[in-house]
């Protein structure tokens, strides 16, 4: 029989990367870090304004809907302009209706919003535009109407009266 000869196992070398290269990847590493959490600050910025736009009492979206509903009900505008009435904001230079035009401000510590849009209904060429004006309520931080009128644009002009709290 033959003779066996031990040997001893190598092992391959571990090659362990100069410290020069541990820094530059160190460096990539946080910058990728800096560029998630900008990344995650403005995303979290972003739905912060998205989420205060549709859910938030106090925003211009909000108070047009519940301006539009109360000109929409009102008994005197349906008989001028005919059911249903529909509400728009500014009309761009392509033709696209765009946001509601509104005005937010500070007057005696108190906020106001003014807000501007247009309506019509089933009468042909019969358009108004809808004033309103809203200030904040201290003790519950809601916006009451101040006032609400409605200016009718075509001939015989006229304005009517939705509310006035002045």
């Amino acid at each position: 029989m033959g003779r066996r000869t031990l040997t001893r196992c190598q092992f391959p070398e571990v090659h362990t990367p100069p410290p020069a290269h541990k820094v530059k990847q160190a460096g990539k590493d946080f910058t990728y870090l800096i560029v998630v959490l900008i990344g995650l600050g403005v995303t979290g910025g972003l739905l912060y304004v998205v989420f205060q736009e549709l859910f938030s009492s106090s925003s211009p979206s909000k108070i047009y809907g519940k301006v539009f509903e109360r000109c929409r009900t009102h008994p005197e505008v349906i008989g001028a302009f005919g059911e249903p009435i529909k509400g728009c904001g500014e009309t761009s230079r392509r033709g696209r209706r765009q946001q509601v035009s509104h005005v937010e401000y500070m007057k005696d510590g108190l906020e106001y919003m003014q807000l501007k849009f247009y309506i019509e209904g089933s009468e042909p060429g019969l358009r108004g535009t809808v004033h309103s004006e809203s200030k904040e309520n201290p003790e519950t931080g809601k916006y009451e109407f101040r006032y609400i009128f409605v200016d009718i644009d075509t001939y015989p002009r006229r304005t009517i009266v939705i509310e006035d709290n002045r």
